[in-house]
């Protein structure tokens, strides 16, 4: 992969959380940005997919992305055939840009009568992503998660207790954590230091009051 000029983000709403901190550092690296990730999810796959699909490609084109990095969402419910198409379609939208795509597992959700009924597709998203491998890149973010929601660490919170999103901290980690795996793949790329961007008034954002 080539240095990156601009990293685009895809996601849910744990993603937009997310994408507050990586902002941030992005910027503090010297490498441009843009957000594509939204409440509600339905980004690539999933209840509200085929609305978005309708404005996606294009919102990839226009960025003029390097790197475009897609974390499964809480929504990319379906069957195996229905993410492999999906995560297929993505990977030509973006390679059709000359972008390289980048697959992000996404962190542990305590399951609810909402998503209870879900949790199997959940589970093999993460498989059929893995098939990408030669074409997209997947980076298991188990590391800053671990296997399961856990909601404070180190005596801080590090979850939303609504048991999905996460908090400043939490946001902060996972933040650090993939630029120091996109540093790994992308030759030229050095982040910034998470003095530069950890402490610059993101994470006052309304995005973070459930914590």
């Amino acid at each position: 992969m080539p240095k990156p000029s601009t990293v685009v983000f895809l996601g849910d709403s744990v993603a937009e959380g997310e994408s507050l901190p990586l902002a941030a550092a992005l910027k503090a690296s010297g490498t441009g940005f843009v957000s594509l990730a939204a409440d509600g999810g339905g980004n690539v796959v999933g209840p509200f997919a085929d609305e978005n699909w309708k404005k996606l490609p294009g919102e990839i084109a226009s960025a003029r992305p390097t790197v475009v990095v897609y974390q499964l969402t809480t929504y990319d419910w379906g069957s195996e055939a229905e993410q492999q198409a999906a995560y297929d379609r993505l990977l030509g939208t973006v390679t059709g840009t000359g972008a390289e795509l980048v697959f992000v597992t996404s962190p542990p959700i305590r399951p609810d009568d909402f998503y209870r009924p879900h949790l199997a597709e959940l589970a093999h998203a993460r498989a059929v992503a893995d098939t990408s491998q030669g074409r997209a890149v997947v980076f298991d973010a188990g590391a800053v998660w671990g296997g399961e929601y856990q909601q404070v660490r180190d005596g801080r919170p590090d979850r939303s207790a609504d048991g999905i999103h996460t908090c400043p901290q939490g946001a902060a980690r996972f933040t650090a954590w993939l630029l120091a795996q996109l540093a790994k793949a992308l030759p030229g790329f050095t982040p910034a230091p998470a003095p530069e961007w950890a402490n610059t008034g993101w994470s006052a954002d309304q995005h973070f009051q459930g914590c």
